[in-house]
């Protein structure tokens, strides 16, 4: 048993290690870990993970594009020839994990999880048991595959909530083929020319870049599993509102408005979207998005922290779908991945990814030239 005295002696020992923490002896702020990560990459002769990481605009809010525009930028991506396209939506398993929490997620669901009861309906499986068969029978997929399983892995993927994956079996049919048969519901089918007919990047570049290379899938890797709901005090919501706006109210940001507005607007122009990408993609973005963005929101003054709240999250978002990434690249090693996401993502993806021991990163402006 520990006695007195015992006890006596390690309050003392504590209390002098506190003292010389705080007295900057062995300042927490200097400590930097000597275990490198990045400095330890695979030295085997295999192919290697290789990640592409794709910053764009989201294309729903650019009203001048037409699909004919994205052409020279899916040319370029084909020739790199991706085994693997990862896209920013949640997976149908992790909005399967959040309906069964609605008092924290109901938002999040209704914003981002597509409603797969109708497909759960006419195939008879929920969402995980959808997810399991479409595993199953990409496992045994045909080199020739006939236009009825391509209609029912469609409906598959439809119910377990992967419109994306849905979307490029619906593509890869001849046109002729694209409709209700072979227990593909008239609703469903009504619901693939629904999302074919979506304006995103990855309705408009994932999918139709994923059916001109021969793949079978997208991978979702969003995650919004660190979504938590608006305060219920109008007044701290309105409070945090403003404390973020006013930092992102600085030159940064304004340079990256007036800079995107104009190459939107030159989208039309010879290698207008190449443009668009590459500026994008450049390596200055990620300390210019810092600076308008979540390095400027660190530095928001609230005594609540609102702005270190907001980070913390993104920085979490980020580490969650970086994951998701790495699980789909070890699943079969040798994996060549595009990942397309958001502007704003990519240079924390990037740093991120870097850090594993099995991943190269590719360079965006090699392959957008």
């Amino acid at each position: 048993m520990v006695g007195p005295a015992w006890r006596a002696l390690c309050a003392v020992v504590l209390s002098v290690a506190a003292v010389f923490v705080h007295s900057g002896g062995a300042s927490a702020q200097d400590y930097r870990p000597a275990f490198r990560p990045e400095t330890l990459k695979r030295t085997s002769t295999a192919t290697p993970n290789e990640v592409l990481v794709l910053g764009t605009a989201h294309l729903s809010g650019i009203k001048a594009l037409t699909p004919s525009m994205l052409d020279p930028l899916l040319d370029r991506l084909v020739a790199w020839a991706p085994t693997a396209i990862a896209t920013e939506e949640m997976s149908g398993l992790q909005c399967d994990s959040l309906r069964r929490l609605p008092a924290r997620y109901a938002e999040t669901v209704e914003t981002y999880c597509a409603d797969p009861t109708a497909a759960g309906r006419a195939t008879g499986l929920d969402v995980a048991a959808a997810n399991t068969e479409a595993e199953r029978l990409l496992a045994h997929w045909p080199a020739q595959p006939a236009a009825v399983e391509r209609r029912h892995l469609a409906a598959v993927f439809l119910a377990a909530g992967e419109q994306g994956s849905a979307l490029v079996q619906w593509l890869r049919l001849a046109p002729a083929e694209r409709r209700a048969d072979d227990g593909l519901t008239q609703e469903l089918a009504a619901t693939l020319d629904r999302i074919a007919a979506r304006r995103n990047e990855t309705t408009l570049v994932a999918a139709v870049l994923a059916a001109r290379l021969g793949l079978e899938r997208l991978w979702s890797v969003d995650d919004h599993s660190a979504d938590t709901p608006d305060s219920a005090d109008p007044a701290e919501a309105k409070a945090r509102e403003n404390a973020i706006t006013r930092a992102w109210d600085n030159e940064a940001t304004r340079n990256r408005l007036a800079a995107n507005t104009t190459l939107e607007n030159s989208l039309s122009e010879p290698d207008g979207i190449l443009a668009l990408y590459r500026t994008l993609n450049a390596a200055d973005q990620p300390a210019l998005v810092y600076r308008s963005d979540f390095g400027a929101a660190l530095d928001e003054p609230s005594p609540q922290g609102f702005g270190r709240g907001y980070v913390g999250y993104w920085e979490t978002r980020n580490l969650r779908m970086v994951a998701n990434i790495r699980d789909v690249l070890a699943r079969q090693p040798g994996v060549r991945m595009l990942a397309i996401v958001g502007a704003s993502h990519k240079g924390y993806y990037e740093a991120y990814l870097n850090q594993m021991h099995d991943v190269q990163l590719v360079d965006s402006a090699v392959v957008l030239q």
